[in-house]
């Protein structure tokens, strides 16, 4: 067994000796020689040793420092999901079904901070530059001073990253990027968290941002480890169908702004283009009223939103009717049929029950409860709510109504589109709805009663 090596530091100056002294030979400073205890017990080889490292500067709580600058690319959906824009020595993941239109989007987004001033540089690791450069002719954007590169050896890239030092680099994808240290095909787990762990570091290091696009499974998930959205500051995903000329890029993980905010876009043949109004378009005709169509008034992020819930309950044919959800969790589905059959007795036993969430936007928060319920007892009793009405409200499992937050900002931006009523819990926060009528209800059994005609 090796014998651990002793060592002894000045406590004044920090300079190493050999033995024992009376005397530093570094300071001159007497009896202030002591024993230096080792970082870690066990082999150099396995643990640190006795080596040291180099001391951190340590702050305290109260210290403030300016936020991080902000570069805006001037598309306002894209900083809206960044958080007001893109922060220097930033990574970020974004993810996507194939063909949803993430090259086409990350491609007017490097054309759009380059026109305002800024280096970017375009590494493909999937198709070559001629492609590329036919897709910016495509969407008028030959004259943009990008510079493309197609390489998948991340030693070239980095050499190169390192020698331009742009503004902003996009990584497309992070899938195709290999390291020539790992033994593995490019694309494996090892492979994609050591080139994510590069591009990272080397983000941090020189202070360029760094934009990573990654393959997406077939569950939805970014491909690969788990811990490469760890490694990044934001996580966004693209969201839509390929049939859909709508586009949401959702921020999943910010760590310089809100998570769940969202940025709408709308393919057309000139690329993505921007919806400054989502509202009007998730809603789009509604001027007659339909049995089973109910306006949720929802927040994403930090921006109000409104949608259109369509239910449809048809007589089955089937032992075990249908539930079809779209855009929507299947699970709270049916926990809402379970309190209206048990708080309020109205039972979908032998009724296929039919969910859609109208645009293409899919919704995550408890508000809708109200709007869902609403929705499939318009749809069972063929009774329609008046179209001028939106509905929220989170619904809890002893068929009260509880509040939900921000509900000024959601009867706002219902004012705005026009609405005049509006039907929630009580105890919201209203604040002043001006001449929207409210509906304050208590319980699912008022709204079945007062709104239904049922008891």
């Amino acid at each position: 067994m090796v014998k651990p090596v002793t060592q002894f530091a000045c406590s004044d100056c920090g300079a190493l000796h050999k033995k024992w002294t009376g005397r530093c030979d570094g300071c001159g400073a007497w009896n202030s020689i002591q024993e230096e205890v080792p970082l870690s017990q066990g082999p150099s080889k396995k643990s640190l040793g006795t080596m040291k490292g180099k001391r951190m500067a340590l702050t305290d709580l109260a210290t403030e420092e300016a936020p991080p600058p902000r570069t805006l690319s001037g598309m306002g959906e894209l900083d809206r999901v960044f958080g007001g824009g893109l922060v220097p020595a930033s990574a970020t993941l974004v993810g996507g079904d194939p063909g949803i239109g993430k090259s086409t989007l990350l491609l007017q987004a490097a054309a759009a901070f380059a026109q305002a001033g800024h280096k970017v540089i375009y590494v493909s690791g999937e198709e070559a530059t001629a492609q590329v450069r036919m897709r910016a002719q495509r969407l008028g954007l030959g004259d943009a001073p990008v510079k493309l590169a197609a390489e998948t050896n991340l030693r070239d890239v980095l050499t190169t990253l390192e020698a331009e030092k742009p503004d902003l680099a996009i990584i497309d994808s992070i899938q195709t990027m290999w390291v020539d240290t790992v033994d593995s095909a490019p694309g494996s787990v090892s492979q994609v968290r050591a080139s994510a762990h590069e591009l990272t570091s080397f983000a941090k290091r020189f202070g360029t941002s760094v934009v990573l696009v990654g393959h997406v499974t077939k569950e939805g998930q970014i491909a690969g480890p788990r811990v490469v959205e760890h490694m990044v500051d934001t996580v966004l995903y693209f969201e839509g169908e390929r049939g859909h000329q709508f586009r949401i890029l959702r921020a999943v993980k910010n760590r310089f702004g809100p998570a769940d905010e969202i940025g709408v876009f709308e393919m057309t043949g000139a690329g993505l283009a921007e919806v400054a109004n989502p509202s009007a378009l998730f809603l789009g005709d509604r001027d007659a009223p339909a049995p089973g169509s109910v306006v949720f008034a929802g927040i994403e992020g930090t921006r109000p939103v409104l949608v259109e819930i369509q239910a449809l309950v048809a007589p089955s044919q089937l032992s075990q009717p249908r539930r079809a959800v779209v855009g929507w969790d299947g699970g709270r589905l049916s926990m809402i049929l379970a309190v209206l059959e048990a708080r309020t007795g109205i039972s979908f036993q032998g009724l296929d029950v039919y969910l859609n969430v109208a645009g293409g936007i899919r919704i995550s928060e408890p508000a809708a409860d109200l709007a869902v319920a609403c929705a499939l007892l318009s749809a069972r009793e063929d009774a329609a709510i008046p179209p001028e009405t939106v509905v929220f409200g989170e619904l809890s499992l002893s068929g009260a109504l509880r509040p939900v937050s921000q509900a000024e900002n959601r009867l706002k931006e219902a004012a705005k589109l026009g609405f005049t009523a509006a039907m929630a819990p009580k105890g919201c926060k209203t604040g002043d709805a001006g001449e929207m009528s409210l509906r304050l209800l208590p319980d699912l059994a008022t709204l079945v009663g007062e709104v239904f005609g049922a008891g």
